[in-house]
């Protein structure tokens, strides 16, 4: 059993500011710090620092050197990462003064997948391994359908939302993870229970993953539900929350934890995360969390 992730490498531009920007205001931030980031590296480490065998594919351009060494420092594969004549991916990020953040994001090279590259990449995987994907890439229904045909397990963190997503083939994924703005883009309910409820309708053999931020998460599965408290902590920065939340739930499962002890494991790793500043540097190994 390998794990795939088929994700994003991007660098972070992080400001900090006492509140966000609004329309036509300009203000100075109080500091900008340039981290490692992108959801799909932000899950890569996430997922190999709970203790899985981990293979990121994805490209990088010039600039993206320090992005490879990060996965690299963090324990992932990264022999299937691959040159772009694009720029690397990136994000400008506020955080306010609660640990708040909002993103832009940049595709650049992460919009550079081709089928050929594709095609190499899922050559060394088969049935019995895992796909992770995000919704920071080019391609994602093709790698979808082809990764399906191989018989590889799908996990689909569907983030960032777009409509674009209504036309992947979403039936064929064995486990979604996603938050509140996702599931209200998804079902048109802001909801949280009525949006679950209608995706679990909509995908009765899938697995759910709702998450609440501060209010936990829930599990579903066809009429199942789990319901997983958030641990308590100081918010410094939210930005890789929601990733190590979804590293760390794959982790539980592929390793055959029952999935309240998945959630409780997952929760726990994004209470760490949040006391922390930054994206991929924010994420704790196993032994901080157990």
């Amino acid at each position: 059993m390998r794990i795939l992730n088929f994700g994003s490498l991007n660098i972070d531009y992080v400001y900090r500011v006492d509140a966000f920007l609004k329309p036509g205001e300009t203000k100075p931030a109080q500091s900008r710090v340039v981290f490692a980031g992108g959801k799909g590296l932000n899950q890569s480490l996430a997922m190999a620092k709970a203790g899985l065998p981990v293979f990121h594919a994805g490209k990088v351009g010039s600039e993206g050197d320090f992005l490879v060494e990060t996965l690299r420092q963090g324990r992932v594969d990264t022999s299937l990462i691959a040159r772009s004549e694009q720029p690397s991916g990136h994000t400008i990020i506020q955080v306010d003064d609660q640990g708040r953040n909002c993103i832009l994001l940049f595709g650049g090279a992460n919009q550079d997948i081709d089928e050929s590259y594709v095609d190499h990449v899922l050559s060394s995987f088969g049935p019995g391994d895992y796909l992770v994907l995000q919704n920071e890439i080019s391609l994602v229904p093709t790698i979808m359908k082809k990764a399906k045909m191989k018989g590889l397990s799908i996990v689909m963190n569907p983030s960032p939302y777009t409509k674009v997503l209504l036309s992947y083939p979403l039936e064929i994924v064995d486990i979604f993870i996603l938050n509140e703005i996702e599931a209200e883009g998804f079902t048109g309910y802001s909801d949280p229970h009525k949006a679950l409820n209608t995706l679990a309708q909509r995908f009765p053999v899938s697995q759910i993953v709702l998450t609440l931020g501060e209010k936990g998460a829930i599990w579903a599965r066809d009429s199942e539900r789990i319901e997983q408290q958030a641990y308590s902590a100081q918010v410094v920065d939210t930005t890789a929350a929601g990733d190590t939340f979804s590293g760390y739930f794959v982790a539980g499962l592929v390793e055959g934890y029952p999935v309240s002890k998945a959630l409780d494991l997952a929760s726990r790793a994004a209470a760490i995360c949040v006391s922390r500043p930054g994206a991929a540097a924010s994420i704790p190994w196993r032994e901080e969390v157990l």
